[in-house]
């Protein structure tokens, strides 16, 4: 795990809240009647504006892997993560997206920035009931994995916290093959961070300096997960609804900075 130096931390800073309020941005944007491709084309153009770079944009993880066109991941209702902007996607009443956006920042010509990750889970429209708790539940266990970070306890404590959490909640699943992560020299590094107890990650302990992005994923239903036929959008197995929100932070001296928090967020 690689340790950011403050210097470093206070340029993560200062992106991560410009990505906030571009994520902001875009939340409000969005409405019925709207395409997905639409919201990322402003996206881009936020990021640019900014003096920054859509990080997934083109990002592969093998060189053979299709570059991923689009600035945000876009996903829908039983889409989890991974989903591809189209223009030919119009959200509708009832309709649950999630925007997952990452930035470079700040970008010169020579010089390279450093990464923040952020996600949120909207409704568009109306929803019963049923779908404001699971978006709920997500939103808090991402919040209780924040509070749950101090030096000197395990990367396993995290995914214990927000675990324990979302068990009491009731009849959720927790996504497995997807987690959190290290972020900051790169959109992904080093540690996976589920958001379950896993013993093996007990010995990973947290560090001032260490940046993580925190993302849980909460379904209504089971944890299986399945690739679509665009080999990027990853769904539930189940076609189970599901809810994805994640933050950007910086283990401190006593506890953990939040880098993304969007201006609308009351913390």
């Amino acid at each position: 795990m690689k340790i950011k130096t403050k210097k470093e931390i206070e340029i993560l800073s200062e992106g991560g809240k410009l990505l906030g309020q571009i994520l902001s941005n875009l939340m409000q944007m969005c409405s019925v009647g709207i395409s997905t491709y639409t919201i990322d084309q402003a996206a881009y153009e936020m990021i640019v504006a900014a003096r920054g770079r859509p990080s997934f944009k083109n990002y592969k993880s093998r060189a053979s892997d299709r570059p991923f066109p689009g600035s945000i991941c876009s996903s829908l209702n039983s889409q989890i993560v991974h989903g591809i902007p189209n223009k030919d996607v119009i959200l509708k009443n009832g309709d649950i997206y999630t925007i997952d956006i990452g930035m470079e920042w700040p970008v010169h010509k020579n010089k390279r920035g450093l990464f923040t990750d952020t996600a949120v889970t909207i409704i568009i429209g109306h929803a019963p009931k049923i779908i404001h708790k699971l978006l709920n539940v997500t939103a808090e266990a991402l919040e209780v994995g924040i509070q749950a970070i101090k030096p000197g306890l395990s990367v396993a404590h995290i995914g214990k916290a927000i675990e324990r959490f979302v068990k009491k909640q009731g009849d959720y699943g927790i996504i497995r093959e997807l987690s959190g992560h290290g972020v900051g020299y790169a959109v992904h590094e080093d540690p996976w961070i589920p958001n379950y107890y896993d013993k093996r990650l007990d010995n990973i302990i947290l560090k001032p300096g260490m940046v993580l992005a925190l993302e849980p994923m909460i379904t209504n239903g089971g944890y299986e997960i399945k690739i679509g036929k665009d080999c990027w959008t990853i769904e539930t197995a189940d076609q189970s609804l599901c809810a994805h929100f994640e933050h950007t932070v910086a283990v401190t001296e006593t506890g953990c900075q939040v880098l993304t928090r969007r201006p609308e967020e009351n913390f």
